[in-house]
């Protein structure tokens, strides 16, 4: 069996931390580097209900999308949530890595494994990497359907293949529109309205997509494009982590490492009900 330190280093190869935002909080968290590795669980977020799964399995090392202290901590106490799931860790000898905005922008990245659910072909970074001679790394793709949908058709895929979250699918734009170019981006998205202007793509889904942004970005006419499309937070970001489990399995077989790879399926979006709007026909009246 591995070392931690040994499974990390490939992690590192994979997301190099340096490639993180500046205000990110990535790499290992908790973990003895000597202690030996032979179950690995991915998920989202760091939160109790995944690492209560992480000691049922049995992992040995715990690898999440979310940082578990983004901004910083003066303690760990187990009176504290966060402080209750370091407590959990370190007592179960369970390892916790953290791979956020350095997997977002990887080749492939969080919004590659995104496409990949929609089938979707991804022709190009939304936002490049400068550093990336080649010219694959970056914040969200640009990408094109194997053949013209409409909307309507494209929303009813996304919540078909994206995990089922309360919120769904929101849309934004004529839902008989075609579309051809999709812009895609795991995540909180709308920072990146001028990149999708500039992509020209006919619709946009991304995640966490707030009400004076997007009106505005819908009223900017025939710059902006045909639609949006607002997905759960987490179920953008999901499906990475089944394409970063196949990245381990794949290193783990290169270097008979016999390691066990695992995804965590446990919704972790905190929103657990939806109420549909009862339709109304009084203009502006409140429901």
């Amino acid at each position: 069996m591995p070392r931690l330190s040994e499974v990390i280093a490939a992690l590192e190869n994979l997301w190099p931390a340096e490639r993180a935002e500046s205000w990110d909080a990535v790499g290992t968290v908790v973990g003895d580097p000597d202690q030996e590795v032979s179950r690995v669980l991915f998920a989202v977020d760091p939160v109790r209900e995944i690492v209560d799964e992480a000691v049922k399995l049995g992992a040995d090392l715990l690898v999440t999308h979310h940082p578990l202290y983004l901004r910083g901590t003066t303690t760990v106490a187990a009176s504290t949530f966060k402080g209750r799931v370091v407590h959990t860790l370190i007592k179960n000898d369970i390892a916790l890595h953290v791979a956020h905005t350095n997997a977002d922008t990887a080749d492939p990245g969080v919004s590659d494994a995104l496409a990949g659910a929609l089938d979707l072909r991804v022709v190009r970074p939304l936002v490049p990497d400068p550093t990336d001679p080649e010219g694959r790394r970056g914040l969200g793709r640009v990408c094109e359907l194997d053949h013209p949908v409409t909307l309507r058709d494209f929303a009813a895929r996304a919540a078909e293949r994206l995990p089922a979250t309360a919120q769904g699918i929101r849309v934004a734009g004529d839902a008989e529109a075609v579309l051809r170019t999709v812009a895609v981006s795991g995540g909180s998205g709308d920072s990146l309205f001028d990149q999708v202007r500039a992509a020209g793509v006919d619709a946009f889904l991304t995640a966490d997509l707030r009400h004076h942004p997007a009106g505005e970005f819908m009223a900017a006419g025939t710059h902006s494009p045909l639609a949006l499309l607002d997905a759960a937070h987490w179920a953008t970001e999901w499906p990475w982590c089944e394409l970063a489990a196949a990245q381990l399995d794949e290193i783990s077989d290169r270097y008979g490492w016999d390691l066990r790879v695992h995804v965590s399926t446990t919704v972790t979006d905190p929103w657990t009900a939806h109420a549909a709007s009862t339709t109304t026909k009084t203009p502006g009246a409140p429901n």
